[in-house]
């Protein structure tokens, strides 16, 4: 498990982290989430020592992490750093060597993950030759090839059309299910929602949140029902205790009008709610509604 423990950093007289605090667990989905200037590439930049903290430590399964057990890191940069002039396969399989394995484990890995990202019928051409998206792809099977033991990944999901964002999402689920810690920053929510087990949401180079999805779905979601009905569901405006969000027809969304929420005075409002709604006549569906990962982040900051 990788270990985040009060980190601190400041640029002269601006402090971009302070006593920044979470975990990466094995074999789970870290979604890392914040605004631009949030502090998350700095994180990422000390985990791998590229910058030193001013205070606090990182640790990898309870010891400090050294050169070594870097080595041993997958490292995707927001920025490109592949070489435009180098063929796709050659350069990868370099990459791979660099981290210390054999030239023939290292063609065989290549080779599996330009199958895997569907960039197998492009390992020849040069990498200035390929799409954005397709660039991103070979970025990212230069950060797996040397099969490491903690991914970290800074906008892997930037310039991919969706076929390709499912692509990597099988990919890096995969390693996940192997049992690797991922840790990985993203902008878009919708994609982030669909892969990560645990959230942590960074502001100011403060944590504001941290844990499992949908354990942060429960603390930080405003609790919403939709309710459909067999009829017009407008009646539902003059029910006191609840705020209408939304009504199409026989189909509405409600929330508590309160910081009370649904239960106040003992009484459970949703169910005196569903009770009337049956009263009145066919109630077709009562279902809570999850809130989005784009609510949880808003409501976080």
């Amino acid at each position: 498990m990788l270990k985040v423990n009060g980190v601190s950093r400041s640029f002269g007289d601006h402090r971009v982290l302070d006593s920044v605090s979470f975990d990466v667990k094995p074999g789970r989905m870290t979604g890392f989430l914040g605004a631009n200037g949030a502090g998350k590439t700095t994180t990422m930049r000390i985990i791998l020592g590229v910058l030193k903290a001013d205070a606090g430590s990182v640790t990898w399964n309870g010891e400090p992490v050294t050169q070594a057990v870097r080595q041993r890191f997958g490292y995707m940069p927001e920025e490109r750093g592949l070489y435009p002039k180098m063929k796709v396969a050659e350069q990868i399989q370099w990459f791979g060597r660099l981290h210390g394995m054999p030239a023939a484990k290292a063609a065989a890995n290549t080779e599996r993950l330009l199958e895997e990202l569907d960039l197998h019928t492009r390992a020849g051409d040069k990498l200035e030759a390929l799409s954005l998206g397709n660039q991103q792809r070979a970025q990212i099977a230069a950060s797996l090839v040397h099969d490491p033991d903690l991914l970290i990944l800074d906008e892997p999901f930037s310039g991919l059309d969706p076929i390709a964002v499912d692509t990597v999402l099988r990919v890096l689920r995969r390693r996940a299910a192997d049992g690797a810690p991922v840790l990985f920053s993203s902008h878009q929510l919708s994609v982030v929602e669909q892969l990560c087990d645990d959230l942590v949401i960074i502001s100011g180079g403060d944590i504001k949140a941290s844990g499992e999805r949908d354990e942060l779905k429960q603390r930080y979601g405003t609790p919403r029902y939709e309710i459909v009905v067999g009829s017009d569901a407008g009646w539902l405006r003059d029910v006191p205790g609840i705020r209408v969000t939304s009504v199409d027809g026989p189909r509405a969304v409600i929330e508590p009008a309160s910081a009370e929420g649904f239960r106040t005075g003992g009484e459970a409002l949703d169910q005196r709610i569903l009770q009337e709604a049956m009263r009145r006549g066919e109630v077709r569906a009562f279902t809570p509604v999850v809130p989005s990962l784009n609510e949880i982040f808003k409501e976080a900051i």
